[in-house]
């Protein structure tokens, strides 16, 4: 169930990421390439978690016929919603949230469950994987350089705050909210 729930967002956020570059005016070039970048780096993620999704019992059929849980759409429109204005700078905050858990906490989670629920290391890998590849250089190095560049002005500094924040009580609810439709 936590599987199919956290499915769509996955999926939404490589989607989001390029939608968000695709508003990056070229005045920020290196900036719209490293989201263009992160974008690419993201979107197959979800191909992991069909994979493990099935090895822990689940059904193919499930996967496509599903719906997001409320929480689920109440974070994908706010991310939508945000990537879709010019220069949405302000996301980094949303990214610092969702890549921080993967970095920090995906990799506990999966061992977590594989131990508690006995599983095989190809039921769990997608929590697994994210823990590494939520803290590799690159990904990380992408939000440096834009949080280190001239954008991030006290004012800045404050959206990002505040996109962060809501993007983590958001995350929170997708998590509250498995399988309420």
């Amino acid at each position: 169930m936590l599987l199919l729930n956290l499915r769509q967002q996955v999926i939404d956020g490589s989607q989001w990421i390029a939608r968000a570059a695709s508003n990056v005016s070229m005045d920020y070039f290196d900036i719209r390439s490293s989201f263009i970048s992160h974008s690419r780096d993201e979107h197959k993620d979800y191909q992991i978690l069909e994979k493990n999704y099935i090895n822990c019992g689940g059904k193919k059929e499930d996967l496509y016929s599903g719906e997001k849980n409320i929480g689920s759409e109440a974070l994908s429109a706010y991310m939508f919603h945000k990537a879709s204005q010019p220069n949405p700078f302000d996301l980094l905050g949303g990214m610092f949230i969702i890549e921080g858990l993967g970095n920090r906490l995906a990799g506990k989670w999966g061992r977590a469950i594989q131990h508690e629920l006995d599983l095989k290391d190809d039921q769990v890998s997608f929590f697994i994987y994210h823990e590494t590849s939520d803290s590799n250089d690159n990904h990380f190095e992408r939000f440096e350089k834009a949080l280190n560049s001239e954008l991030l002005t006290e004012e800045m500094a404050k959206r990002v705050s505040k996109t962060a924040k809501v993007v983590a009580k958001l995350y929170q609810m997708q998590l509250a909210e498995i399988g309420n439709y």
